[in-house]
């Protein structure tokens, strides 16, 4: 059985695992010398772009898949299960842990490496080896398609630049854009620093005082084409400068919580596999959450105009990727080569992630 210690550094590791606008939605709890309960929890309730709960399940994911290529590193095999009883707005997971003699995941050394990149990519396509290590990544309950001609990231890039009006315009999406950037950081324990999300200096600048209130984004967006200049550099060139778009499509449809936590899995080794071929990624989930609003008949804002937006981009999505309205998608992703970035999001401690607070 591992000692403390040793669980301990796993959770040390694992807690790099990503999620949605940094939002580490899980805490950890020491159960047992060869035990971890991982108590998840959502963000649906403030955060809109956590349709119920969907994004912060697929994070769920990626974490527990963390946790067993950590443990791997170490010389143990870990497994989970959802513990019974468990609501989706709060799971609560156990992780168990046994000794193996097995060498360690090939993923294990790429954990700290995987960043987000919101900066432009090199356009050198990627190779049939790349593609493939990508799609076997994922795993045979998964389809990756990818869309990587110019043809294709101009079309990608034009569905981005469609995308980002709403974000940018939506009312509900001004709450969480408030919350989740921490402005003159270049690192950022718990949220999105300024220097990482992908504009300059005076972008920058202009966004925090207008983000200050909704009567400011109101007027900039009327008379001052406020959403012009951050979709221009967060969207649309970096939509077209990178390698290729990327979709993770399930062969099977998503029904329950726990089918969000396993794309979570697939999702995770596909991004610890493109760390390891070289490569950067920056996932563009807008446009599928917008999708599932849509396809569940369900209003992503109080705007009516905007919800017809919404249903017009799911279709022109469909359109693009050549899926059917009952289809299911569970990520959406850019990747390509690029220098490493200079600011990125780091994570609580493992002390503050702990639910006795590492007592």
């Amino acid at each position: 059985m591992p000692e403390r210690e040793v669980l301990l550094k796993i959770l040390d590791l694992a807690r790099w695992a990503p999620s949605g606008d940094n939002t580490q939605p899980w805490r950890f709890e020491l159960a047992g010398d060869d035990r971890i309960l991982v108590h998840g929890h959502d963000t649906r309730e403030w955060c809109v772009y956590d349709f119920r709960g969907h994004a912060s399940h697929i994070a769920h994911g990626a974490l527990l898949e963390t946790l067993r290529i950590a443990a791997s590193g170490h010389g143990y095999d870990a497994s989970w299960r959802l513990l019974p009883e468990s609501p989706d707005s709060s799971p609560v997971y156990e992780v168990g842990f046994t000794r193996s003699e097995r060498p360690s995941d090939p993923l294990f050394r790429y954990i700290e490496n995987r960043v987000v990149q919101r900066r432009p990519m090199r356009t050198r396509p990627l190779s049939g080896e790349e593609m493939r290590a990508l799609a076997a990544a994922a795993g045979s309950d998964y389809r990756v398609q990818f869309f990587g001609s110019l043809a294709e990231r101009l079309a990608v890039a034009r569905l981005l630049w469609k995308s980002a009006y709403i974000r940018l315009t939506c009312p509900e999406a001004y709450k969480v854009h408030r919350r989740i950037i921490e402005w003159g950081a270049r690192f950022s324990d718990d949220r999105i620093p300024e220097q990482a999300v992908g504009v300059d200096f005076l972008t920058a600048r202009l966004m925090q005082w207008v983000l200050g209130s909704w009567r400011r984004v109101l007027f900039f967006n009327r008379y001052l084409a406020g959403t012009v200049l951050p979709r221009l550099q967060l969207d649309l060139l970096p939509g077209v400068r990178c390698a290729a778009h990327v979709a993770l499509r399930p062969r099977k449809s998503l029904h329950s919580h726990l089918d969000y936590v396993h794309a979570g899995v697939a999702l995770q080794r596909l991004w610890l596999t493109a760390t390891s071929l070289g490569l950067h990624l920056q996932p563009q989930m807008t446009p599928v959450i917008f999708r599932w609003y849509c396809r569940a008949g369900a209003s992503l804002s109080a705007s009516a105009a905007l919800d017809g937006r919404v249903r017009d981009l799911a279709r022109q999505f469909e359109t693009l990727a050549d899926m059917q309205e009952d289809e299911p998608l569970c990520f959406f992703c850019r990747v390509g080569e690029s220098s490493a970035p200079k600011s990125r999001s780091l994570r609580k401690t493992v002390r503050d992630l702990l639910t006795d607070g590492g007592r």
